[in-house]
Parts: structure tokens; sequence; C-alpha cells
């Protein structure tokens, strides 16, 4: 209770005295006031975390009318006000309607010292916990992106189509998911469309992006921390495991993970518990991992790079996304949903593409793959002065445009070279997955590799 401000409100001078004389040792600040009227003043200024309140002020009053009224006008200020009526005529009656009014309790004058500084203590916890919970809820909200909904989510090429096939399968599951893909394909986006999906969607969503966490901040991210477990800990704090709880975790670039970042993950998953770093008490969980990766965790598993039993923990379920320049006229799709997006963002008429414009958009390879096209789509419109967008307007890479010479190789060779190096780049370079798409064997791939050299 030694960081409590507490507000004492009683015509009676010689109260207001005898409280601030008892209660300065236990309480940070104490304010007084000798009418209701200054209550708002206080509030607004001082932000107490108790009021004490007397229910009667006008000279032979016993209603307690004029402390009703004061209760309401706090709580219409703040209605998590820890407010503690007193009174010298009190009665049963009157404290059960001051609780029900909003009162958190009801203490008589003259006091018992023991009883008084007890009926604080416990208003001081009511006050941490209220205090705590709206520090999760700001969490949350900074930590949840906008819901994704399926319709939100642009696609109608036959790749796209297998996987919201998949995702809808996984609608009523709470199945783990490993979601595959280059950089900037939408793994986030397709993450939050499964958890809109989900029985969970209307618990958190939060994101913890495991490439930009550093080892030795891994664990007080994730799992939280107590007050004082390490040098810059003033305060206690939630991790993100602990506010998505009841939800859906979204591990990005799993594949990031030290082998000691998960251990410690797989202890939590597998236990549904943990401790905040510094803290003893143990805290159960329950999430569902959604978890994102542009690695080849089958391959790190195979090296001994990332532990087998995590990756069963959590890839129950296996979504592979296509890149960009797999998915044909979902291009134009997602092209147009951006033009209109920023055409109403920067206040431009611009409603569609010119015929080359489009076809550039077809050609071009996108290495950068959605994250690459929301951008040049962008920077398009801003520096259009036309209703209609042109080509020269996307400033792409010339070495990533399509090259027409390579769509005119007949040559059986020749074709089977640019085949195998498309499927070799597209599979990040692992023989067992490019030769699947192929339709050889391995063995076959590494004999064709020997002999284009490649």
């Amino acid at each position: 209770m030694n960081k409590a401000k507490i507000l004492i409100v009683d015509d009676n001078q010689d109260v207001l005295f005898a409280l601030n004389l008892l209660l300065e040792p236990y309480v940070e600040k104490i304010k007084v006031a000798v009418t209701p009227d200054k209550i708002t003043h206080f509030m607004k200024t001082f932000s107490p975390d108790i009021i004490l309140l007397d229910m009667n002020f006008s000279r032979d009053a016993i209603c307690g009318e004029e402390g009703f009224d004061a209760l309401k006008e706090i709580l219409s200020i703040d209605p998590s006000a820890i407010v503690i009526f007193m009174t010298a005529y009190a009665d049963t009656e009157k404290a059960v309607r001051a609780i029900k009014a909003g009162a958190t309790d009801f203490i008589s004058k003259p006091w018992e010292k023991d009883k008084l500084l007890a009926t604080l203590t416990s208003a001081m916890k009511l006050r941490e916990s209220q205090q705590q919970v709206n520090s999760l809820k700001e969490q949350v909200e900074s930590l949840s992106s906008t819901i994704i909904k399926p319709e939100d989510v642009i696609g109608e090429s036959e790749v796209m189509n297998s996987v919201f096939e998949t995702v809808n399968k996984l609608s009523e599951t709470d199945a783990n998911v490993v979601i595959f893909g280059e950089n900037g394909t939408g793994k986030d986006v397709l993450a939050r469309m499964i958890h809109h999906n989900s029985p969970r969607r209307d618990k958190p969503f939060v994101t913890i992006d495991l490439g930009a966490i550093p080892e030795n901040l891994f664990e007080s991210e994730l799992f939280g921390y107590e007050k004082g477990a390490f040098t810059d800990a003033k305060k206690s704090k939630a991790g993100r495991i602990e506010i998505a709880n009841g939800g859906t975790l979204f591990l990005d670039e799993i594949g990031n993970l030290t082998p000691a970042m998960q251990t410690k993950l797989l202890t939590a998953i597998e236990k549904k518990m943990f401790n905040r770093l510094g803290g003893n008490l143990t805290l159960n969980v329950d999430v569902r991992i959604v978890a994102a990766t542009n690695a080849d965790i089958h391959e790190m598993v195979e090296d001994g790079r990332f532990r087998e039993d995590l990756f069963y923990r959590i890839n129950t379920i296996e979504l592979n996304i296509p890149p960009l320049r797999d998915r044909g006229n979902d291009i134009l799709l997602l092209a147009d949903h951006f033009r209109e997006i920023y055409s109403k963002k920067y206040r431009k008429n611009i409603v569609s593409f010119n015929r080359d414009a489009k076809q550039t958009l077809l050609k071009y390879k996108w290495p950068g793959n959605v994250r690459e096209l929301r951008h040049t789509i962008e920077r398009a419109v801003i520096m259009s002065d036309d209703k209609t967008i042109s080509c020269e307007l996307f400033r792409l890479n010339k070495n990533n445009r399509g090259s027409k010479a390579e769509s005119e190789v007949y040559n059986l060779e020749e074709l089977e070279k640019i085949a195998i190096s498309k499927a070799i780049k597209r599979s990040e370079g692992n023989v067992s997955k490019a030769a699947d798409m192929l339709g050889i064997s391995r063995f076959a791939l590494y004999r064709k590799l020997e002999k284009y050299e490649l």
C-alpha cells in the first residue's frame, strides 16, 4: 500500500487530521477535501487510487444521499474508481445500497485502526489488479493487428485456391500450423486468416518476430518478467505468450530460433505453463501456435539445427504459400486491390492500368512478392498524374523482368536446364523438393545437375 495515492473527502477537520496522521506512514500521497465539489478537480489533477468518502456533509444529515450523489459523479468520471464510504450512521441496508451503487467497501466511524488498514490494503490490491488488466488490454490492442476476413485475402489462382481449401478445413480446429513461403508472400496475412476462422477468433492474436529478437531478450519477450529480474526491470511485464492466452500466438520466422530458445519454447508448449523471468509463480497458458518461415525446416531438422520434437509439436498442418510469380492473374487482382487502397489514401481518381502496365506486371518475376507489388503500386499511384497507370511508373528491376528470349527456347536440353534451375531456386536448394517438382528421382536430378554443371 506504500504506493497508494488517497483522496479523503470529509467535512470534519478532526477526521481529516486523524486519517492523515494515521495513513501517512503507509501511503505515498494524501489529499483532502472538505466538500464533494472538489472531487472532480482532484480526480483530474491527482488521480487517486482510493477515495475515502464521507456520506453526509450537511449539518444534521444522516441519510447519506450526498455521499451517493458524489459516488455517482466519481463513477461517471472513472467507472473503475475505488471508493470506500465512511459514516457514523452505519446500518446494513445502507451498506448494501452502497455496494450496489458501485462503492468498493464501507467503514463505520469511529474506525478500528487494523480494520481500516486491512480494508485499504485490499482496496489497493484491487486497484493494482485493475491496472494490470488495463495494461494487458493495451498490450493486446497494440500487438493484435486488424482482423483479416476471408474476403480480404486476394487470390483466384489454382495454387491459392488449394491453400484456401486447407484453411477452410482448419476452421473449427485448434491444430497448430506452420506456414512456408518466401519473404513477402503474405504469411502473416494467412496466419491472421487462420485465427479469424478459428474458435479463438474473439481472443488475442499476438505476433512475435523471432528474426528481430536477440537471443538474450527472447525469454523476457516471450515469457515476460517480474520487477527486479534484471537491471532495467523496474516493473513487471507480461510476455507475448501470456498476452496471447486463449488466443493465437504467431511465431514469425521460427527458423531463426537458436537451440536454447527452441528448448525453452518446447517446454512451455508441452507443459502449457511457464514462469516469468525472475518469478516463482507458475502460470498456465492455452495458446494455439501458428508459425511461419522462409527456411527449409525439414532440412534443418535433418541437419540437427532444429529440434525434431519441437517441429512435430508445432507442425500438425503445413501450408505452402506460392511465390507471386507462380500465381498468374492473381498479380493483376492484387495490383487492382492496392490501386483502390492507395487511390483513396492519396485522394486520386485512378481507375485502371493500361495494357502495357498489365503486361509488365505479369512478366515481372517479383522477387519481393506481394510486399514488393504493394510498394510498387503505391509509388505508381503517388507519381501518376492520369486516371490510368502506365508501366513507366513502376521502375522495376530490369534483371527480374521476363525474358522474351527465354520463352522462345525450343531446344529440349536448354528447356530441361531452365526447368531444373527454376526448381532448384524455388526449392531454395533442397534437392529432394526440386526432384519432386520435376517428377524425377533425387539421384536422377543429381546426375542432371552434374551434366549441366548447375
